[in-house]
């Protein structure tokens, strides 16, 4: 059974809201996606799950290995640097029950517009990369020949863009050559894999926290999520961060959807981008709303913020504030007895996933957890639902873009 959005349009409009269900139902039914695909099968296995011991970079210039079409992803045993520069040349094919290619992938179809391939916009069966064990990594794509510059220190993964469904199907692999042209940094702070590591951040004062709301609302100010993490940076450089990091900039409106849907489907692309609801910090609007989620979930499941422009700066740089939360599922909405998100009460692993996908860019500098004077350690949410935290707070310190 696949979940639909109902939270999220909201509309008065009978033409808008039939055009918004029956373009999701038309890309559900058209890529033939089922329930069983979300969770992988047993025998299916995935080597990114236990890293094996590395061979680094910096002791061997090039590297051959085998990519199985039955394996989700397969560590190569290659930890590096950050800045290291790698040239990849892959061949090789993969058979599904109705398709034959090599590692440039098949093209694709609207077919595509819902799955669960780990890069969105990669080819189906492309020859993919991504630098970590976790899947909040964001992926890169390979194909037959590229170049690629790790943005920070970490293991790296190679594997195939494809659902888990069909890794049980395929047949074959491709043989890929790594060869390293530039061996990238080699300080202590390169070495640490995922970016940089944390450290004090005395400009984050206390009077500076004690200014900022420790939670948003919505327009009637019933309090809802807490503000959890800061970034330091510039509007360009908040949105470059983010997109690096593969979230994407959700829609503000049901009519913005519409047309952001089809014109992703006519260029047989994910839509990730459903709207999301509008709250209220420093009495206005969020700035942005991003979301980060499988595709085929991500009307029940996502990883969603939202983001504010702050009345303050620190060090002469615009400081922002984010309130991060994770939906799982659906729950009565206590205000109206309407179907709203539920939320994941661990609050915190919220916060870590913004940490660790904006850090994996290699565009956050600094990075620290502060814990301010009256810290939110359990609440509940505008709707009802309840969170609990240890109360701190991410600071995330933007790399700065020089001027033209």
């Amino acid at each position: 059974m696949l979940f639909l959005e109902v939270r999220y349009v909201r509309t008065n409009k009978p033409m808008v809201r039939a055009a918004v269900l029956a373009m999701i139902f038309a890309a559900v039914a058209a890529s033939g996606v089922h329930a069983q695909d979300t969770q992988p099968p047993a025998s299916i296995p995935d080597t990114a799950a236990a890293p094996a011991p590395a061979v680094t970079a910096g002791t061997q210039k090039s590297f051959n290995l085998e990519i199985s079409g039955q394996q989700q992803w397969v560590d190569t045993k290659i930890d590096l640097r950050e800045g290291e520069k790698l040239q990849f040349t892959a061949e090789g094919t993969i058979d599904y029950p109705k398709n034959h290619f090599g590692p440039a992938g098949i093209p694709r179809s609207i077919a595509d517009v819902i799955h669960q391939y780990p890069v969105p916009d990669g080819g189906h069966g492309e020859l993919v990369g991504r630098l970590g064990a976790g899947d909040v990594s964001p992926g890169f794509e390979v194909g037959a020949s590229s170049t690629y510059i790790a943005p920070v220190a970490g293991r790296l993964f190679l594997g195939i863009n494809q659902s888990v469904k069909d890794a049980g199907m395929a047949q074959g692999s491709f043989q890929v050559r790594i060869e390293i042209v530039d061996a990238g940094l080699t300080t202590a702070e390169a070495a640490m894999a995922g970016g940089p590591a944390e450290t004090p951040m005395p400009f984050i004062t206390k009077k500076l926290l004690d200014q900022i709301p420790r939670r948003i609302s919505d327009k009637e100010k019933n309090p809802g999520d807490m503000v959890n993490v800061l970034l330091i940076g510039s509007e360009d450089e908040v949105v470059k961060t983010f997109t690096a990091a593969d979230w994407v900039h959700v829609d503000a409106s049901v009519e913005s959807t519409i047309l952001a849907g089809l014109k992703d489907t006519f260029a047989k692309k994910d839509y990730l981008t459903m709207p999301m609801s509008t709250l209220y910090l420093f009495d206005r609007p969020q700035d942005y709303g991003f979301a980060h989620a499988e595709p085929v979930r991500v009307v029940m499941s996502r990883n969603h913020l939202r983001v504010w422009k702050s009345p303050y700066q620190v060090n002469g740089r615009q400081l922002w504030c984010v309130a991060a939360t994770h939906d799982i599922g659906f729950e009565r909405d206590q205000r109206n007895n309407g179907l709203t998100h539920k939320i994941d009460p661990a609050i915190d692993g919220e916060r870590e996933y913004v940490n660790e996908t904006l850090s994996s860019t290699g565009l956050v500098v600094a990075r620290s957890h502060v814990t301010p004077a009256n810290p939110l350690i359990t609440a509940k949410t505008a709707t009802g639902g309840e969170f609990h935290s240890d109360g701190r707070i991410l600071v995330l310190v933007l790399k700065e873009t020089k001027a033209d």
